[in-house]
């Protein structure tokens, strides 16, 4: 009877702690991420990092208002985040000539190595791979989207703080109104800096400012039951439609040794896995240059609680029905990152570390604004000729412009060891 009552108190105490357990981890997931959950999932990532932060943190510095983290120092410019849900328009996203790019072959890769001179892509990679939004349909949304009337505000972009816009014309857009004020400043500069790399996976983005324009007069008691400020910026976002989640790829998990240039890792990849490869190899380099922790960082942070974390869908990215990976949501990037650095380094390093074959012409981009040291110069000349509202927001601190720089560097050398690494193989 004794025996039967102790296992009878040990299985009912598991089950306690198995409840406890459950409400802990997913209950940030639940409440903000709805299908695109908070696990992350970080690159072949070192396992024997020592996290040292709460189980909270990441997530509850973008909530917490600039005021009361005097800690974290500087002060803010900007609002604004998104969580794009799934929904509007694949049709707006091209691929390299002729569809051919389309990565729906299946098999193992016949077409050659896909890599040539040490580290890079192979160039029939490059013409097939999915080239998201070109500049010239970027263009040609942002300027309909400056003087289109907003003709409906409703919940569809994560956050309570963001909305959904519905245009005159129908088509939609994601409404970012800050919970801080970097927020909007972040998303900005990170998207104009994807352009600087000649990375075309960002939406379309725009600016405007509420108050009396035309543009949000027929939704004017909406936006005052949501108590915008009468004269915030906020960002308008393409909304695409048909997204699905993105599972970190196997050379990218903490298990792996990480994403480099040896047949024997790359050699049995289907096409698909090759292009779907080419363009993370993007992501973790842009990842880090805007030390944006919501994405690849937050995988590998998550670890501590979460082991399984990148086998579910990864933080902040989706992919078309065609393989282009969207990058969404990156309000964390340059301004918010860059304050909160300190605590996050180590993880940006380590997902950086893990990457070793890149695009070649976003290397040849990384060593330009390497070389002549000048990404402050022309971020900002890029943004003011692109955004009439720039002025509005603001831009980098000369601090801030520093640790971009810095970062930059930081990046060309790892390049560089990399090459020297693998170019005699």
């Amino acid at each position: 009877m004794r025996v039967v009552s102790a296992n009878l108190f040990a299985l009912l105490l598991l089950c306690a702690l198995a409840g406890v357990f459950y409400v802990w981890s997913p209950v940030e997931t639940r409440m903000e991420r709805h299908k695109r959950r908070l696990s992350p999932g970080g690159g072949a990532l070192h396992p024997g990092l020592t996290p040292d932060l709460s189980g909270n943190t990441f997530r509850a510095l973008l909530a917490v208002p600039a005021a009361q983290r005097p800690h974290l120092g500087g002060r803010l410019q900007s609002p604004n985040l998104t969580h794009q849900t799934v929904p509007a328009g694949s049709r707006d996203l091209h691929i390299n000539g002729d569809n051919k790019g389309s990565p729906r072959r299946e098999g193992p890769v016949k077409l050659g190595s896909p890599v040539e001179d040490g580290v890079f892509w192979g160039e029939w990679l490059e013409d097939l791979r999915p080239v998201g939004f070109t500049e010239e349909h970027a263009r040609g949304w942002r300027e309909r989207a400056r003087t289109q009337q907003v003709v409906k505000l409703e919940p569809g972009c994560g956050r309570r703080s963001n909305q959904l816009a519905t245009f005159r014309d129908g088509t939609k857009a994601c409404v970012r109104y800050g919970i801080n004020p970097d927020q909007v400043q972040g998303e900005t500069l990170t998207y104009y800096l994807a352009s600087l790399l000649g990375i075309t996976n960002l939406p379309p983005l725009v600016l405007s400012q509420l108050g009396d324009s035309e543009q949000w007069e027929a939704v004017r008691t909406r936006v005052d039951a949501l108590q915008w400020g009468d004269r915030a910026v906020v960002s308008l976002t393409q909304w695409v439609s048909n997204l699905t989640g993105v599972v970190t790829p196997a050379p990218l998990r903490q298990e792996s040794t990480g994403l480099h240039p040896v047949m024997e890792q790359l050699g049995d990849k289907t096409l698909e896995e090759l292009l779907e490869l080419v363009q993370w190899s993007d992501l973790v380099l842009f990842d880090y240059l805007s030390a944006n922790f919501d994405r690849l960082v937050s995988n590998l942070f998550s670890l501590q609680w979460d082991p399984r974390v990148m086998q579910r869908d990864t933080n902040n990215l989706l992919r078309t029905p065609r393989g282009d990976l969207v990058f969404i949501d990156n309000e964390a990037g340059l301004v918010h990152g860059f304050r909160v650095l300190d605590m996050w380094e180590k993880y940006h390093s380590s997902v950086l570390g893990s990457v070793c074959v890149f695009r070649r012409s976003t290397t040849e981009r990384v060593a330009e604004l390497h070389r002549r040291r000048d990404s402050r110069t022309r971020l900002l000349q890029l943004y003011r000729d692109s955004e009439p509202l720039s002025g509005e927001l603001g831009f980098l601190s000369d601090e801030h412009a520093g640790v971009l720089q810095d970062r930059i560097d930081t990046l060309h050398k790892h390049i560089l060891h990399c090459r020297a690494k693998y170019s005699q193989l």
